[in-house]
């Protein structure tokens, strides 16, 4: 399943793109006596989270968990600023260390190939070409995202809340490849696979796959903007997949291999990683291990509080507008609620236009503190088919898929 970079897809030139950004794409020592001053860090809520904020090409500087491959993660205060996370703020997660630094655009190429009646190699042109493009408002969100708060602390990267982005996607319905290819008898998956490749032949190329069906659904789509620009290199320039609701592990970046496969695809990252446990809830008791695990799909109802930080001072007897932002997989949000004293008693918030039920989607209540003293406030939100948040953090070995209702301690003076 392994498959070489196509001919038209030029070497990557890394010493020269070093050179000329001057930006960390080396090892991580090298990266910071080059890339920034000591006082551009920031500290995350939780153990050994002191990070460094470093402005890699096209992106502002943003929180850096490892320099190769990257993994920059957005800082928190970028949610408050809007639903649409700006191209140049939005998180960036890689798995293998030898990412493409240059792309020529004029000739690259997508393979399609496998159970199909007629094989393609698709330049960005004729992609662009093959069917009218289509714009999609989804949130992409790692699955480790909010890992660094796991107790007991799992492996893995150590994430804060910001290993997530609301985007406006452009490009065109993954079925219409499909279609154009022609799917053979017996197809049954579709893998995908991206310019990036482990520093040695050994490690597992990370290649991803949907079913037929959910590649045919009119929803996932081969992007090549993002927020009406090009997509940035390091969020996968110029084509990368988009599966709404899915975690960012299938959106697979510099996509330019597709395969139809007649049986289910048993790579490392769909066989052996980014699973869980096979219950309703995918948790198991912490520090166990499940039984049973299958491939994580669906991202879990989420919301956050974003105009106010923990221990941030609000004034008494006056009201304070909250913000916050919440998202599902899909199934779209009926209503967001809060809490002022610590989950004891909730009122209903009022939620801001609805871009799409993918993406996010702003919330705001007043809140007029009674007396001075330290306040516990959170939100929850709960969707259309009667998914919410648990009060309790639910617990698994790889730190996938936190949702747990979010708690702000703010002081009233």
């Amino acid at each position: 399943m392994m498959s070489p970079r196509t001919p038209a897809t030029p070497a990557i030139d890394r010493r020269r793109f070093l050179k000329t950004s001057g930006l960390l794409l080396a090892s991580a020592t090298l990266s910071r006596s080059l890339t920034h001053a000591a006082d551009d860090r920031l500290v995350l809520p939780f153990a050994n989270g002191q990070r460094d904020l470093v402005a890699y090409p096209q992106k502002r500087p943003l929180i850096v968990l490892t320099s190769r491959p990257p993994q920059l993660e957005t800082p928190f205060a970028v949610f408050n600023e809007g639903t649409i996370t700006p191209n140049d703020a939005f998180f960036v997660r890689y798995h293998l260390s030898d990412i493409p630094t240059k792309i020529d655009p004029a000739t690259f190429r997508l393979r399609v190939r496998g159970k199909v009646t007629t094989p393609l190699e698709l330049s960005l042109d004729e992609l662009k070409r093959l069917a009218p493009p289509v714009e999609l408002t989804a949130v992409n969100q790692c699955s480790g995202n909010s890992r660094g708060f796991f107790n007991p602390r799992v492996n893995g990267g150590q994430l804060g809340h910001g290993a997530m982005g609301n985007a406006r996607w452009t490009g065109i319905p993954l079925g219409a490849v499909l279609e154009k290819a022609g799917l053979a008898a017996g197809a049954r998956q579709v893998s995908f696979n991206g310019l990036d490749r482990g520093p040695v032949d050994a490690t597992p190329d990370f290649i991803k796959a949907l079913d037929v069906d959910h590649a045919l659904d009119g929803e996932v789509m081969l992007a090549w903007a993002m927020n009406g620009e090009d997509l940035p290199l390091l969020n996968g320039y110029p084509l990368r997949l988009v599966v709404p609701g899915y975690f960012g592990t299938y959106w697979v970046k510099h996509v330019n291999d597709l395969e139809v496969l007649d049986s289910v695809y048993t790579g490392f990252w769909m066989a052996t990683a980014y699973r869980v446990a096979d219950n309703p809830s995918h948790s198991v008791a912490p520090g166990t291990a499940p039984k049973k695990t299958v491939p994580i799909s669906r991202f879990t109802i989420r919301s956050f509080i974003t105009s106010l930080l923990d221990n941030a001072t609000i004034p008494a007897g006056r009201e304070t507008t909250v913000r916050g932002i919440a998202f599902d997989s899909g199934h779209g949000l009926r209503e967001v609620t809060f809490s002022s004293d610590g989950g004891q008693t909730w009122r209903a918030a009022t939620l801001g236009a609805d871009s799409g039920r993918y993406g996010f989607r702003e919330w705001r209540i007043g809140f007029t503190p009674p007396q001075r003293g330290r306040h516990t406030l959170m939100a929850r939100a709960l969707n259309r088919i009667g998914e919410t948040q648990p009060l309790e953090p639910l617990w698994n070995p790889a730190g996938y898929a936190r949702n747990v209702v979010e708690t702000v301690r703010v002081e009233a003076v």
